[in-house]
């Protein structure tokens, strides 16, 4: 690698902000581009019957993929193949089915060029983003979207900076147009993102972290305080519900409770726990998402929940749950 000397009093600051700017203003004129032809390529890629082969190469390529990722996780089926590999057998990935998504700043990528009549042969709908409707691959589209841009960052009008910061745009704009038009909801992103935060956050149940069965603290209410507070100390839940027959809640009764009693000047020995209990009890239902319980802990400054069908007790689960869960 070359070695350059450093400029003297050189501004990196400056040098970044320029660039900011420059990146800007490419985008503020990208909206002219939102047409009729990004209409036409929404209800193509929405009507797909098979899925969206994005194709790029070089920085093309790699915000081909970026985007074909973008799409793929917000409900659109897509993947995308490498040109050179295709030329090499990856083009069998490629059915009749399939939309191509090709990408090319100048319009005239060879790796690229060598296989449009492949896909006109195969009757592939062709949709492609250059910044020269009038290049070749321009022409070769069914359906051509322009992501041309005043100028590039870089000062040698060499490096892809702006275009491929609009393009990556061009393709977000589609992708949320899309997710938009679908009705696709947070619950349908989850569920192909679902070994990350995301999908623990937005996928997971009350039900399938809570305690249950012989794990529920739980006292009935005749109980003294001491046998409530054996209860606590023995589920180390910092809590027990308090519950008649057939596990109907009466109430519950914390650590935090058990302090408040200490400052009542209670005789623990004979208190019973139906007089000292906090009636109902705050509670979720088995199908609650873990995150909005969550949530519901933060609101009320607590640090357990009730999980229960109306008044009958199911389970517990714990702000400690939450955690090893990986939802905080």
């Amino acid at each position: 690698m070359a070695s350059f000397k450093l400029q003297s009093g050189f501004d990196f600051q400056d040098a970044g902000k320029e660039v900011l700017q420059v990146e800007c203003a490419g985008l503020a004129q990208l909206d002219r581009y939102i047409d009729t032809n990004f209409t036409r390529a929404c209800e193509a890629i929405k009507d797909c019957a098979g899925k969206v082969v994005v194709m790029g190469i070089g920085k093309s390529g790699h915000i081909g993929r970026k985007i074909a990722a973008t799409f793929a996780s917000t409900g659109t089926s897509s993947f995308f193949v490498h040109p050179a590999e295709a030329s090499h057998g990856d083009l069998g990935m490629v059915t009749e089915k399939d939309i191509v998504f090709v990408i090319s700043n100048s319009g005239e990528s060879n790796e690229i060029l060598a296989l449009i009549p492949v896909f006109k042969r195969q009757k592939n709908l062709l949709i492609c983003m250059t910044k020269n409707p009038a290049s070749t691959i321009g022409k070769a589209a069914d359906i051509h979207l322009c992501i041309q841009v005043p100028q590039e960052a870089c000062p040698l009008r060499l490096a892809p900076t702006t275009s491929t910061t609009a393009t990556l745009v061009m393709g977000d704009a589609l992708a949320v147009a899309l997710l938009k038009a679908r009705g696709f909801t947070s619950e349908d992103f989850a569920l192909s993102h679902p070994g990350g935060v995301l999908g623990r956050r937005l996928l997971l149940r009350v039900d399938d972290m809570m305690h249950s069965g012989d794990e529920i603290p739980h006292v009935k209410p005749e109980a003294s305080l001491r046998d409530a507070l054996v209860e606590i100390t023995r589920k180390n839940l910092g809590m027990t519900a308090i519950c008649s027959h057939a596990m109907r809640i009466s109430g519950i009764f914390t650590d935090g409770d058990l302090r408040r009693v200490f400052d009542l000047g209670i005789d623990l020995n004979n208190a019973k726990i139906i007089d000292l209990m906090t009636p109902g009890g705050v509670r979720v239902n088995p199908s609650t998402l873990a995150v909005d319980a969550l949530n519901l802990m933060q609101q009320r400054h607590i640090t357990a929940l009730l999980v229960a069908d109306g008044d009958q007790l199911l389970g517990v689960v714990h702000m400690h749950d939450m955690f090893l869960a990986g939802v905080v």
